[in-house]
């Protein structure tokens, strides 16, 4: 919307992790190098922790891209799964192809026999597990046990535990301190300070085509430190919601003004300065339109940011507009009735049951859970889509699964056949008995 009235070529501030905008500055850079050194040099297990929202997501797509031809990777963006699980999913994101109804010592020694073969053509293989602070004790436990498979002088598989600061905590119980004295090396990112934020800013513009004298006032860098923490994310989302408000304005210059409404429209004012409240409330009329306008934009891109939403789509998406009793009818409607369809089916399934885990949403933000459904609608058929409640990082979150298989060898068939969209989302399969143990739901039989 803003891009050709500040000359650029691309938004600079999308939360989507886009390599080309990733700033070495925050000692971002020099982790990624110690992270390239610690794999290349087959270190065993590395951790990686910060905040929500301090880049760790960033940080792995770059790492992935800056290891060696050599090196092939597995990527795990949601282990929340039981142990019984994790070695098939690492299986599948391998492309192995196992017996129906594998069991686990097969699947590890299909594992074994792979990492052999690719040791044996000189070729490392490492394993990136995100949300880590997510997984279940017992499974990470059993990706502790992988890394026991090694040669005489060798690792065959590396790890990278990417997680929020309360991996350290399930790090520090007792019966996991095995993998605790595994871990070799511990990186954290840190919150972005003032002087790392300016730079930040101005390396986005410029990255993103940007040519003029710096636009974001020292004022402006000031109150988006505070009200970000010094988190990547937040830095993202009220620069983009400042810049718009610049826009509307027709200033080529963000002032503390335009960040204190961008802060309010990210429900981040609740640690801005108090003494900013006098200001900028007469742009906050000016700005409904067009930040809702954004707010519908970044809503899509939640959901798919490989084309635009129709427009009745978007006239209903901001969170700001006005929402009728008829669309609170359909987004209840929606969302309860694939609740109520996914509690029913837990209950009544064999425990051996099997469905694909295709997508994680915070519980907080139901109008994209609605969205999201309604987007898959369009490419599944939508009665096959379960909805459970979960935890995810000691938060509350919505499991989204999809079809109802009796067996593995069923599931992974469907699993290669889900649309293109569906794949790239790394899907992998759930057992209704992993399911149940997650969520402590009881069978009715």
């Amino acid at each position: 919307m803003y891009n050709e009235h500040f000359g650029l070529s691309q938004p600079p501030f999308k939360i989507t992790p886009n390599t080309a905008f990733f700033f070495p500055g925050g000692n971002r850079g020099p982790i990624l190098d110690a992270l390239v050194y610690a794999i290349t040099q087959g270190e065993g297990i590395v951790k990686v922790t910060g905040e929500v929202g301090s880049g760790k997501t960033m940080l792995c797509r770059m790492l992935e891209s800056h290891l060696p031809d050599t090196v092939e990777t597995i990527y795990l963006a949601n282990p929340s799964v039981s142990p019984g699980e994790i070695l098939h999913a690492i299986a599948f994101d391998l492309h192995l192809v196992l017996p129906q109804d594998a069991g686990r010592l097969q699947v590890m020694q299909l594992l074994q026999e792979y990492l052999l073969q690719r040791h044996a053509e000189g070729r490392q293989v490492v394993l990136f597990v995100e949300e880590a602070q997510a997984t279940p004790i017992a499974t990470l436990e059993e990706i502790r046990l992988l890394s026991n498979l090694e040669t005489h002088h060798h690792k065959l598989l590396q790890i990278v535990l990417f997680g929020q600061p309360e991996l350290d905590e399930a790090l520090a119980e007792p019966n996991i301190r095995q993998l605790k004295e595994r871990i070799t090396h511990s990186f954290r990112l840190d919150p972005l300070n003032a002087g790392d934020i300016r730079a930040y800013l101005n390396f986005r513009m410029r990255q993103a085509g940007y040519k003029g004298p710096d636009l974001f006032s020292v004022g402006a860098v000031r109150e988006i430190a505070r009200a970000s923490l010094g988190l990547t994310r937040r830095i993202n989302i009220i620069a983009d919601k400042a810049l718009l408000a610049a826009y509307t304005e027709k200033t080529h210059e963000v002032s503390p003004r335009h960040v204190f409404a961008a802060a309010r429209d990210a429900e981040f004012i609740d640690i801005v300065p108090r003494r900013l409240w006098g200001m900028g409330l007469g742009a906050l009329g000016l700005l409904a339109l067009g930040v809702g306008i954004g707010m519908a934009v970044s809503s899509w891109r939640h959901v798919d940011s490989s084309k635009p939403l129709p427009a009745a789509t978007v006239a209903i998406a901001p969170t700001t507009a006005p929402t009728t009793a008829v669309t609170k009818a359909v987004s209840t409607d929606l969302v309860q009735a694939r609740l109520d369809a996914s509690e029913q089916w837990l209950a009544s399934s064999q425990p051996e049951a099997i469905s694909i885990h295709i997508q994680l949403l915070g519980a907080a933000d139901t109008k994209r859970l609605e969205n999201y459904l309604q987007e898959l609608g369009k490419v599944v058929d939508i009665e096959q889509v379960f909805v459970y409640r979960t935890k995810a990082g000691g938060k509350s979150a919505f499991s989204v699964i999809y079809g109802r298989y009796p067996d593995r060898a069923q599931a992974n068939a469907a699993l290669e056949h889900l649309p293109a969209k569906l794949r790239a989302q790394r899907p992998y399969l759930r057992t209704v008995q992993g399911m149940r143990a997650e969520i402590g739901a009881k069978p009715n039989h």
